[in-house]
């Protein structure tokens, strides 16, 4: 296994939030037009999927909650709630537009609609739902306070205040008593106070940033997908504390916090990989073929059962 290249803040860009792709003179912003990086196109599967996998169609999220494994289905946009001990047949729950996000929250699950609405969907599949404008795309829980990202506005939402000056928050990862907002046009993370007019510092991340978790140490760990690496930040300060080569452009991203195990999907080799996230360097500890397309991938912190979600429609995959 090639050894982690440890990153200092010494040469990192250190940028505002505010900044946008017409400000040429935007540290961050490496091209003219800035495009978001996107899962690879999976070749055909080459090897048999791990352990068993449930028939659906295409998917945009999983998510573990109240002893459900949650899925979001574009067609039709709903979301198929399976028992996580035994996926069989699911609760069906319709929503009013494919989900781009499922967020855990208790036993529960939140549904993020970028058509306008967050769907709170409960185990037995009763839901609540609420209006949220310019585009919602994902929530996070900080402080007891609930934070919206809406991509159109360019901002987060915080209970009424508002975060504004962001370019494109696509996703929030809670860490304490703050956030850290993940930019995909820009690959750039940033520090978000929920009190705060606008965010704070931000830094580079990669060639095409994607998706982020946090862990039990207060680290966030980012993939760049166009650049195939995996990335991991302390915040307060935010500084990017490693990099570490991740090949097969990695995308859908899980934390198992009773294992310390970051679980990666990587979309160009219809692979998902484990990582020990404990010590100072990831070391890998399992690595599985998958379905075709692996966009998304949650674990069940339990029995550290795996789930991962084709985005093309080849189902739904339980490992474990």
């Amino acid at each position: 296994m090639r050894r982690l290249a440890a990153v200092v803040l010494t040469g990192v860009a250190l940028v505002s939030g505010c900044a946008t792709e017409e400000n040429p003179a935007d540290p961050l912003q490496l091209a003219a037009t800035l495009e978001p990086a996107r899962p690879a196109a999976s070749p055909q599967q080459a090897g048999v999927p791990q352990g068993r996998v449930v028939p659906l169609g295409r998917a945009t999220s999983v998510a573990v909650a109240g002893g459900r494994v949650a899925v979001a289905v574009a067609d039709p946009p709903s979301v198929a709630l399976y028992p996580v001990d035994a996926p069989g047949e699911p609760v069906v729950v319709p929503l009013p537009g494919p989900a781009e996000r499922l967020v855990t929250v208790g036993d529960a699950v939140e549904a993020v609609v970028p058509a306008g609405v967050v769907v709170t969907i409960r185990p037995d599949g009763t839901t609540a739902q609420r209006a949220v404008d310019g585009a919602p795309v994902d929530t996070a829980r900080v402080g007891g306070k609930t934070l919206v990202a809406q991509r159109d506005l360019r901002q987060v939402s915080v209970d009424g205040h508002v975060v504004r000056g962001i370019s494109s928050p696509d996703r929030l990862v809670a860490v304490g008593d703050a956030a850290v907002v993940l930019d995909r046009p820009r690959s750039a993370v940033f520090d978000l106070d929920p009190a705060a007019e606008g965010p704070g510092a931000g830094l580079r991340a990669g060639e095409g940033a994607t998706n982020a978790v946090a862990d039990r140490f207060g680290r966030v760990f980012v993939v760049d997908t166009r650049g195939g690496e995996l990335m991991a930040f302390s915040t307060g300060p935010l500084i990017m504390r490693l990099r570490y080569p991740l090949p097969g452009e990695p995308y859908g991203m899980a934390y198992d916090e009773a294992r310390d195990l970051v679980w990666i999907t990587l979309t160009g080799r219809n692979e998902v990989v484990a990582f020990d996230v404990a010590g100072a360097e990831p070391v890998e500890r399992q690595r599985f073929a998958t379905v075709r397309q692996p966009d998304s991938v949650a674990v069940d912190p339990g029995s550290g059962r795996v789930f991962v979600a084709s985005g093309d429609g080849a189902g739904m995959q339980v490992i474990g």
